[in-house]
């Protein structure tokens, strides 16, 4: 039996699932069986077999992740080799006081959660503020757009600081994606080709020979010699 993580008590209901629907889900993904310790919140696995190595060190995030807020359908999209978790530890930026934390999540939140979503709609991740923590979920790419944000407003930014640079950083990260897209399709041309040295002449030759051919009148002919 392999721990994995542990879980508030009042997301256990979550991670089992009525009539153990989510924990089920959790197995078959991940080929095992788990444990689930309600007084504690410990979660364990056993595996059936040899697990996949990669799955073996994603399985305690999406434990992770339902325990601090996150769907377990989101959570489990953690099992993909290109989705990822970050968490925060709120006490960590502002201390340990209650109240410091409480006004520390109403920032990361926003009014009717407004602030969440737009860093969660420009980034493409997805946060879940639970208790002390923040939990974000998302493609490496999201994720270096997110990150810096939260980072932000943790650090005491205001919010419209914050969202400024993170407008800034996706058109940077847009414009190397483009440059990236170019580079790919240039070096798909053969360096020693004549497409390589005059770069469209391939189509000019293709329009040219759409056209009607030139045709000489009864009588004319070319020739050809040197100056």
């Amino acid at each position: 039996m392999e721990h994995l993580s542990r879980v508030p008590k009042d997301r256990i209901a979550v991670l089992i699932g009525k009539s153990g629907k989510t924990r089920k889900m959790i197995e078959q993904a991940c080929d095992g069986s788990l444990s689930i310790d309600s007084q504690t919140g410990d979660v364990s696995i056993s595996w059936s077999g040899d697990p996949d190595p990669i799955r073996r060190m994603k399985v305690p995030d999406v434990i992770s992740a339902i325990g601090r807020g996150f769907s377990p359908e989101r959570a489990v999209q953690l099992l993909d080799d290109d989705v990822f978790l970050r968490m925060y530890d709120i006490r960590e930026w502002v201390g340990r006081q209650p109240n410091q934390t409480r006004r520390m999540r109403s920032r990361l939140i926003g009014t009717n959660g407004r602030i969440r979503t737009l860093i969660e709609e420009m980034s493409g991740c997805e946060i879940a503020v639970y208790g002390s923590t923040v939990a974000v979920l998302g493609g490496n790419d999201s994720l270096s757009l997110a990150t810096p944000a939260i980072e932000g407003i943790l650090g005491g930014s205001e919010h419209s600081t914050v969202l400024f640079g993170l407008e800034q950083d996706k058109r940077r990260q847009r414009l190397r994606s483009k440059n990236l897209e170019t580079f790919r399709d240039k070096t798909s041309i053969a360096p020693d080709s004549f497409e390589s040295m005059v770069p469209g002449f391939s189509e000019a030759r293709k329009r040219m020979a759409e056209e009607k051919p030139f045709e000489l009148e009864d009588g004319e002919s070319v020739s050809f010699g040197e100056e």
